[in-house]
Formats: C-alpha cells, sequence, structure tokens
C-alpha cells in the first residue's frame, strides 16, 4: 500500500469558548475539550484512512493551561504513523485571547483509532509519510509510544482477570 503524506490528514478546527462551555473558574469544562479532542482525531484518521474508524485508545490527555471563556479555542490533529490497521494521530490545544492575539498551548494527546472496512473489521491503512521536522520527531518516537501501548493494554488485560 502507498503511503501518503501526513499534511493530508492535518485537520483545524477553532470554536469560540461561551459561557455553557465553561465551569464555575469561567473555563472551559475539561470534559468538552475531550470530546473536541476526540472529534477532530476521528476526522484527521478517516482522511488518512479513508475508511470509517473508531477511537482504540487515548494515551494521554496533558492539560497545560486553561481555556478561558471568551477566548478561541484551536485543536490542530495529524495522523503521526500506523501500524497495520490502526493510526496514533497528535492533537495540540491551543488559546487565543481574541482582544491581544496572545496564543497558548493548552492541551497535547495521543490517540489511536482503528480504520474499519466493510465488514466492520478493523483493515489495512496506508504508511505515514513524514515531511516537516515536526511531523519527522512525532513519526520517529511513535514506535516507543506503540510499544508503551501494548505492554499497558497486557498490564490492563491482566489485572482483569
Amino acid at each position: 500500500m502507498e503511503g501518503k503524506p501526513a499534511r493530508l490528514s492535518r485537520t483545524v478546527m477553532t470554536d469560540l469558548v461561551l459561557p455553557p462551555d465553561t465551569n464555575n473558574h469561567g473555563t472551559v469544562f475539561g470534559g468538552n475539550v475531550m470530546a473536541y479532542i476526540d472529534k477532530i482525531a476521528s476526522i484527521a484518521s478517516m482522511r488518512h484512512a479513508r475508511k470509517p474508524v473508531v477511537t482504540a485508545s487515548s494515551d494521554s490527555l496533558d492539560f497545560l493551561k486553561p481555556v478561558k471563556i471568551g477566548e478561541a479555542i484551536r485543536l490542530e490533529a495529524f495522523v503521526t504513523w500506523t501500524h497495520n490497521t490502526s493510526m496514533e494521530v497528535y492533537v495540540k490545544v491551543e488559546s487565543e485571547n481574541l482582544m491581544t492575539g496572545e496564543v497558548n498551548v493548552t492541551a497535547t494527546s495521543y490517540l489511536t483509532f482503528v480504520a474499519l472496512g466493510s465488514d466492520g473489521r478493523p483493515t489495512q491503512v496506508p504508511p505515514v509519510i513524514p515531511e516537516t521536522e515536526e511531523e519527522k520527531w512525532h513519526y520517529e518516537t511513535a514506535p516507543a509510544r506503540y510499544e508503551m501501548r501494548k505492554q499497558r493494554k497486557l498490564e490492563r488485560m491482566k489485572g482483569s482477570r
């Protein structure tokens, strides 16, 4: 299967944080951010595979700074690496103060998605071709994250017996 450049999966989503999106601290609910992350990562992985996908795991979600009411929340995602039927997706979340222009990275996350064939079973996905320095870094460090995911899954399966 021929590889596809990571840039073809790159997806950007921006929204305005309004009062119903926030908690009693005037910052966006973490659960809302998680939903945005899952949604944008789904879009990026479908763009790469051109097939339906399901979320297989969320490795990490590190909240670095809050997103405040009245700010824009911007998410950017792209497929960093693939392994047969699965795709690792990196998501970066930023806030923008629309009055000052100040932009902050507010969260980062890695998720894994599995592509599904017409029979609803996992199906092969094309490899990723990284082009930028950022894409190359994520690509080169992805196998170590993949191994950690495998190990974590094995440990959890043992613990659930």
